[in-house]
């Protein structure tokens, strides 16, 4: 099982800070496509994913017991 942190807006949209998802692998994208579809307007292209707190690329593979966030576009001022 992976787990899956939601941060800001994402947290709302999920409608939860955390769940788990039932794989026992699988890449940064296939869970970033996940997310999409299972929370229509995720806006997958433009979240950010940290694997065991650092950074994660798309093609990155994440397995089971992994901790993992998705992190929103962060706008200053």
């Amino acid at each position: 099982m992976i787990r899956v942190n939601y941060f800001a807006r994402l947290r709302e949209l999920a409608g939860k800070g955390q769940e788990t998802v039932d794989r026992e692998e699988m890449t940064v994208q296939e869970l970033l496509d996940w997310a999409e579809d299972t929370y229509p307007g995720f806006g997958k292209d433009d979240v950010q994913v940290a694997v065991n707190e650092e950074y994660a690329l798309p093609g990155d593979l994440i397995r089971s017991g992994d901790e993992c966030a998705f992190i929103p576009p962060v706008s200053g001022g």
